[in-house]
């Protein structure tokens, strides 16, 4: 496709085409006082809907000059410690959650016209808390992990097929074999906010804020409704 035909191609999507998306109601007044609750039953609602890879998630981070970094991953879990997620500590989202270890994370669901935005402090997991999760994971997830060189500039294909082959193999041979820089990370949310899509355009976006305070409802939260 040349470039000047984008505009025309843009235009002619449709957001929430109603024969692929539902736009169920969201109600802030039966809304639970915490958000995990609510994230869980709408993560639910996502898989059971058939959303594409619900459980990806766009990842922001920033750098030593305040730069914003976003990018994919996956979520490995929500609860009570936060919203986790796994990378090596030396690739490029590792280090700058070493130096400023605050991030964002957004997921969309466009079956049901979703999304939930989460963020807050981020702290590394212990070490063999890191492993387990990484050998918990499939036979692939371990040998991409052993290739390593996450974020650093590569040769060429054919050197990172070479390493990949030989990770793949040990993977196979030796499942338990550690990757060292493997670090699962915990989102502490601070805010969560729920959007939930209307095809009026009449977007109900509910946040829980974390507050200390004596209006606060439970665990610390309050809530808040946003103009769309």
């Amino acid at each position: 496709m040349h470039p000047d035909d984008l505009p025309a191609l843009l235009t002619s999507l449709r957001v929430w085409d109603p024969e692929r998306t539902t736009l169920p109601p969201l109600a802030p007044d039966t809304a639970p006082a915490s958000p995990l609750p609510l994230f869980a039953d709408w993560f639910a609602e996502a898989v059971a809907a058939g959303q594409p890879e619900p459980h990806t998630m766009s990842l922001a981070t920033a750098d030593d000059d305040g730069h914003p970094d976003v990018r994919t991953v996956m979520l490995h879990g929500a609860d009570a410690d936060g919203w986790s997620f796994a990378t090596h500590a030396t690739s490029r989202k590792g280090r700058q959650l070493a130096a400023t270890p605050y991030a964002a994370l957004g997921f969309y669901w466009s079956a049901l016209g979703r999304q939930v935005r989460v963020r807050g402090a981020v702290h590394a997991a212990p070490a063999d808390e890191s492993q387990a999760d990484l050998h918990a994971r499939s036979t692939g997830a371990l040998a991409a992990a052993l290739t390593g060189g996450q974020s650093e500039v590569l040769g060429s294909l054919d050197e990172l097929a070479r390493r990949s082959a030989r990770s793949w193999e040990r993977a196979r041979s030796a499942p338990d074999t550690p990757a060292p820089t493997w670090t699962l990370y915990r989102l502490q949310p601070d805010e969560v906010e729920f959007f939930q899509g209307d095809a009026a355009r009449r977007h109900v976006r509910l946040r829980y804020r974390r507050d200390q305070g004596e209006e606060a409802g439970a665990g610390g939260w309050r809530t808040e409704l946003l103009w769309p």
